[in-house]
């Protein structure tokens, strides 16, 4: 069994050691005021956020399912991560959902209801389901890090997994309590660079195992069995392993990602780094850099993936080995299941004097002398365990010191997003919760301690949510398809959509989350495409239905939104806000903004595929994807960059609970085309 090395051991160690000191030095500045803990005082560089918005969105977890896509598809796996690895969501934050959000002034999403809303118990209802909501939302996130960081701990260290996890979680935890967002914003720029440097690690070494396009498709072919490894176009139709059967069509699967991205986009931007911006400006220069940055995962996992077609086929030459190797297994173990089979694997690796005899002597007959190396690859189902893939070449392929500093990148990249997903969480819990619900009158030392109880709160049920999923893919797909497909449509409705009110918001979350549990208890079997389908329905069926049954929200409330956030949509009542040279201004920011998105969702997606035709030496697709690509900046240039170079920084907006006495200050300048002044 391949093993961590001393000098891997301190580089971690070391890590963990200066991010805990780092939290302490910062809980002081952290602890100032609750808007300095949740939204570092709205003083954070638009740079600095589109670093942390880049490593929260770069976990592990995400970083190893991606990885197994990679690994059985090739470039072409982009298209099947469109249902939320490849964040195009993005791009609708870019041009316009981020500014639109930020020019609330306020601190969460759920205090922006209010702010959409008004007052009164509809709009106090939406405020408190819509903070429930995002803190379910972030545990099963939190669950589904907690998953995969068990499958990555249990191949290198010697202990039962959640037992490492639980370890490192908590950590991580103390970290978040004590440092609060600016520990948050500190770290990920510390680990940004870490992952951006273990990035170009990984991709420089795969492309050099690569002898030729050909020679490398050969051998793709006899690993996967996918004879179109190295195309980087969607088929109607391609080959899957056993239990990914449902991605075999690939066009139609990728299509119906986007339209959920597109829907689902449409109704972002309520991020803590859109609210803590400094303006209209910097949320598209930091939505650009985060998508930018986000390059560098696509060439560490497509490099992953290369080196692990090249480790299976090296430790796997005789077809039916891994077959042999899980029959045995679930011989003497029958009652194992799916959930728990890493957790099996790993405990017959680390103790082999605890098992049968019998079963380690035929491993060790099955899989030869090197047999612990090789058992953390086999699946439930008897097949190679793509989740597995990425462990496996880090432990297997990478030299040691450097092996150290690849899995803290890897820690580095969990950390970001637990920490960031944890803030937030919490951040719901104690503005939009208990000081708006229980202690409307409590000091900031007290909302101080209630985040850290909360924090711990939030990291326990999600530990033990993690520890009972399936596999990753099976709790992300679940995540974005079932659970966010119940509040797409309230979500969507309220920032286009003037008869959309309080009473709607709360019926369409109740009726769809509702609906996306009652499916994961009873239905769990249900497709992808059928979760959307019927959950989202049901979601905008009752959001429209009971927003026209009820008394619509007050115009004075309506007025003071439209004129403040310029959104386009079926605001027909309140058009008359704007006249004149006014309206046309409106009117012209609204239309660039919509003619961005194309252009930036094509620039996104050929901007992760160019990095990886290259890796895999695929140039001949290289020079036919860059010709999109300069199509797509061409388009963001024109219709994005120019206006957005004409916007002149904002002073830092007032919370909302404030009075704007005047938002004129708010509206856009005709000559220039910008969106704030």
């Amino acid at each position: 069994m391949h093993s961590l090395l001393p000098i891997d051991y301190v580089i971690i160690i070391a890590y963990f050691g200066l991010s805990l000191f780092a939290g302490l030095i910062m809980a002081k500045k952290a602890g100032a005021s609750i808007d300095h803990y949740f939204l570092g005082g709205r003083t954070m560089p638009w740079w600095l956020l589109g670093v942390t918005g880049m490593a929260n969105w770069f976990d592990l977890t995400g970083t190893m399912i991606i990885t197994s896509f990679l690994y059985m598809l090739g470039p072409r796996g982009l298209f099947i991560e469109f249902r939320g690895g490849a964040g195009l969501v993005l791009m609708f934050m870019l041009a316009y959902t981020g500014k639109w959000h930020r020019r609330s002034g306020c601190m969460t999403s759920a205090e922006w209801m209010t702010f959409r809303f008004g007052q009164g118990k509809a709009a106090e209802g939406v405020r408190l389901l819509t903070a429930i909501a995002w803190v379910g939302f972030s545990v099963m996130m939190l669950a589904y890090l907690i998953r995969g960081a068990s499958l990555f701990l249990g191949i290198f260290f010697p202990y039962p997994p959640m037992v490492t996890t639980l370890v490192l979680i908590t950590i991580t935890t103390l970290y978040t309590m004590s440092a609060g967002y600016y520990g948050v914003v500190f770290t990920d720029l510390v680990q940004g660079i870490i992952i951006a440097v273990a990035c170009v690690i990984i991709s420089v070494m795969a492309f050099h195992m690569i002898p030729s396009l050909d020679s490398f498709a050969a051998t793709a072919q006899a690993v996967t069995g996918n004879s179109d490894w190295t195309s980087s176009q969607p088929q109607w139709h391609t080959t899957m392993p056993p239990g990914y059967e449902a991605y075999q069509p690939l066009i139609m699967m990728a299509m119906f990602y986007l339209l959920r991205n597109v829907i689902g986009g449409m109704g972002m931007g309520g991020e803590q780094r859109y609210f803590g911006a400094k303006s209209d400006r910097d949320c598209g220069l930091l939505s650009a850099q985060q998508a930018t940055l986000m390059t560098f995962r696509w060439v560490l996992m497509i490099g992953f993936a290369v080196m692990g077609i090249y480790l299976v086929h090296a430790i796997y030459p005789q077809a039916g080995v891994t077959q042999q190797a899980a029959t045995e297994i679930h011989k003497y173990y029958p009652q194992t299941t799916a959930p728990f089979w890493s957790d099996l694997t790993s405990h017959i690796v680390n103790a082999p004097e605890k098992q049968p005899a019998e079963l380690i002597s035929s491993l060790q007959s099955i899989l030869g002398p090197d047999w612990r190396g090789k058992l953390p690859l086999v699946g439930f189902n008897g097949s190679v365990n793509p989740e597995q893939v990425l462990p496996a070449v880090l432990m297997n392929q990478v030299p040691a010191g450097l092996k150290g500093l690849i899995v803290v990148a890897l820690f580095a990249a969990m950390m970001s997003c637990k920490n960031g997903w944890v803030n937030m969480a919490s951040g719901f819990f104690v503005k939009d919760i208990y000081q708006n619900f229980v202690r409307p009158k409590a000091a900031n030392r007290e909302l101080i301690y209630a985040s850290y109880l909360s924090t711990l709160a939030i990291v326990f049920v999600s530990f033990y949510l993690g520890v009972a999923a399936k596999s990753i893919n099976d709790l992300w797909s679940w995540i974005i398809m079932g659970y966010g497909s119940g509040t797409l449509a309230p979500y969507f409705l309220r920032l286009y959509w003037w008869r959309c009110n309080a009473w709607g918001m709360i019926a369409g979350m109740v009726t769809g989350v509702t609906a996306a549990v009652l499916q994961r208890l009873f239905i769990p079997q249900m497709l992808e495409w059928e979760q959307f389908v019927i959950i989202s329905s049901i979601s905008f069926l009752g959001t429209i239905l009971v927003s026209l049954a009820t008394a619509p929200t007050s115009m004075e409330v309506l007025k003071k939104f439209y004129r403040m956030t310029r959104p386009f949509g079926l605001w027909g009542p309140l058009r008359q806000e704007f006249q004149g040279a006014e309206r046309a201004a409106v009117d012209l920011e609204n239309r660039r903004d919509i003619i961005t998105v194309p252009f930036a969702l094509l620039w996104q997606v050929t901007l992760y595929l160019l990095p990886m035709q290259l890796v895999i030496k695929s140039y001949h697709a290289f020079f036919c994807t860059l010709p999109l690509f300069l199509i797509g900046l061409g388009g963001m240039y024109i219709f994005w960059w120019r206006p957005l170079g004409k916007i002149q920084p904002e002073p830092s907006l007032i919370s909302n609970s404030s009075s704007r006495q005047d938002s004129k200050h708010f509206l856009p300048n005709l000559e220039s085309g910008s969106s704030a002044k």
